[in-house]
């Protein structure tokens, strides 16, 4: 768990990397020795413009320390999500970030291990998959059923039952979760 602090600090440093790299093309520096920030984590950036989605980008689980992956994946929320355009200095007063680090994924036995709201999904087949973060579940409302055909053919390209099919292999995350709005 971070502390509000630790929180603080991650939304800062992810919003003057997206500033700095947008407006002069650099990543600012950081450095910390807080083993809260050196662990190596997976974690996800997500970008709202007006409460609406802007960007978001992650990894589920990286080899580089925490405050890098965040460094990394606001870079990627903000410039590279191919569902939207780059976002551009004169939005940035108009966006709010928010930060998911996750736990490492866990594979699941049975569907009734997924506890929507707490859990992110992964579905994976092959060399197809994706994945939902927790919030994902109470922002949308669906059912667990729906949750999964969602993930299934919106997220991995999958049939939408393909969750159903002994191939398809299912893993559960949590995420810490916090942004700017709720800081």
């Amino acid at each position: 768990m971070l502390t509000d602090e630790q929180k603080k600090i991650l939304l800062k440093l992810a919003r003057d990397t997206i500033e700095n790299y947008i407006i002069k093309g650099i990543i600012p520096k950081f450095e910390s020795d807080d083993p809260a920030f050196t662990q190596k984590s997976g974690a996800f950036v997500t970008l709202h413009k007006r409460g609406e989605l802007r960007g978001c980008i992650g990894i589920i689980e990286s080899n580089i320390k925490l405050y890098e992956t965040i460094i990394e994946m606001a870079i990627e929320a903000a410039r590279n999500d191919p569902r939207f355009q780059p976002v551009n200095e004169y939005e940035m007063n108009d966006i709010d970030i928010e930060i998911s680090v996750l736990t490492p994924p866990q594979k699941i036995q049975s569907l009734d291990d997924i506890e929507l709201g707490r859990h992110g999904v992964i579905v994976k087949r092959g060399f197809t998959s994706g994945v939902f973060l927790p919030q994902v579940a109470k922002e949308t409302g669906w059912t667990k059923e729906e949750f999964l055909r969602h993930l299934c053919r919106d997220k991995a390209g999958l049939p939408e039952e393909a969750f159903k099919d002994k191939n398809t292999q299912i893993y559960v995350f949590e995420a810490e979760i916090f942004g700017e709005k709720n800081s």
